[in-house]
């Protein structure tokens, strides 16, 4: 059920009301970055917009830029932290179909200290299995739909 900005049953609105505790990293009017309670690797982070909205596909552009802008910021404090960090994932769910388990839009950040760490994920090579007018034709989808929100 809505009420306001933020949703009743949704832990992350009730995080961003303290009505649930978190580790806070940084807070400001717009986004909560907080210490993700999995910590699939130390320092798993999530930066989560404070006003509800369960996926990417919710943003509008201020929101957008208010979030995206943080992120670099966030990340690079993540890594300074700790001099064993030598990269960083940063990955957005959205919908059930790609692992989004709660339905408010936030970002992990997933610090990386050795390719035998907790996290995988893998991309599979397609080249091969698309023709050149196949990927003319998706292109030509997808800028069609470009400013059409």
């Amino acid at each position: 059920m809505k009420e306001g900005k933020h949703m009743t049953d949704c832990i992350f609105c009730k995080i961003v009301a303290n009505e649930i505790p978190s580790f806070t990293i940084y807070e400001d009017e717009n986004i909560k970055v907080f210490l993700d309670i999995s910590q699939t690797t130390p320092g798993h982070t999530l930066v989560i917009p404070k006003k509800h909205v369960a996926d990417i596909f919710e943003y509008d552009q201020a929101l957008a830029s208010a979030v995206f802008a943080k992120i670099p910021m966030i990340a690079s404090a993540i890594k300074a932290s700790n001099p064993d960090i030598q990269g960083m994932n940063i990955i957005n769910n959205n919908g059930a179909i790609a692992y989004q388990s709660v339905f408010h839009s936030h970002f992990h950040l997933i610090p990386r200290y050795t390719t035998k760490d907790t996290f995988k994920i893998s991309f599979k090579d397609n080249s091969k299995k698309y023709a050149p007018d196949q990927l003319e034709s998706m292109m030509s989808s997808i800028k069609n739909m470009i400013g059409e929100k």
